[in-house]
């Protein structure tokens, strides 16, 4: 079986805990996460911690990738404004892969159309403009996974790992992290 592969997107202003914590989990399961900045280097989140991208946007191949993993936070506007997000998520959606979104984040799920019919969940301050949303956790939809926030991402990247890997994956790394 071919390594399974996530390209996680990074810029400034990224909720922490929703970008490391799934990062980090999946990484544990054995799955390949590169980390791919709107611009090269390092990006600063939302509570000042730094983070170095493994690779520019621009210089990644997203056909290679299982799944499309993108944190909340503030820098979500400016993934809107850049608009390559929603057009990777579209992407993705279309060809059948996992896109995965947390807080703010489903944001771009909708401006790439792809909520509309599904069941979904985001912060709270979002849900008026996404049009509702549901007060779970984790909601899986078909290919789309959506999640509240930073409360809710070892349950978000858990999901992530079980998806991709299968539940005795999810329950290997639940064990190593006492979780």
């Amino acid at each position: 079986m071919m390594k399974k592969r996530v390209l996680c997107l990074l810029v400034d202003g990224f909720e922490e805990i929703e970008t490391v914590t799934p990062v980090d989990v999946l990484r544990r399961a054995g799955v390949e996460v590169v980390i791919a900045g709107l611009q090269s280097g390092i990006a600063t989140g939302k509570c000042g911690i730094r983070m170095e991208a493994d690779a520019a946007l621009a210089d990644v191949d997203p056909h290679g990738f299982d799944l499309l993993l993108i944190p909340g936070g503030p820098g979500v506007w400016k993934h809107r404004e850049d608009g390559r997000a929603a057009l990777l998520a579209k992407d993705f959606s279309s060809s059948g892969k996992l896109v995965a979104a947390i807080c703010a984040a489903p944001l771009l799920l909708m401006d790439a159309g792809l909520l509309e019919g599904k069941r979904f969940t985001a912060y709270h301050s979002v849900r008026e403009e996404l049009g509702g949303g549901l007060d779970e956790r984790v909601v899986i939809d078909q290919n789309i996974i959506t999640s509240r926030g930073a409360g809710t991402a070892m349950d978000f990247a858990m999901s992530l790992v079980t998806l991709l890997l299968g539940q005795s994956a999810a329950d290997g790394v639940a064990e190593e992290i006492m979780a």
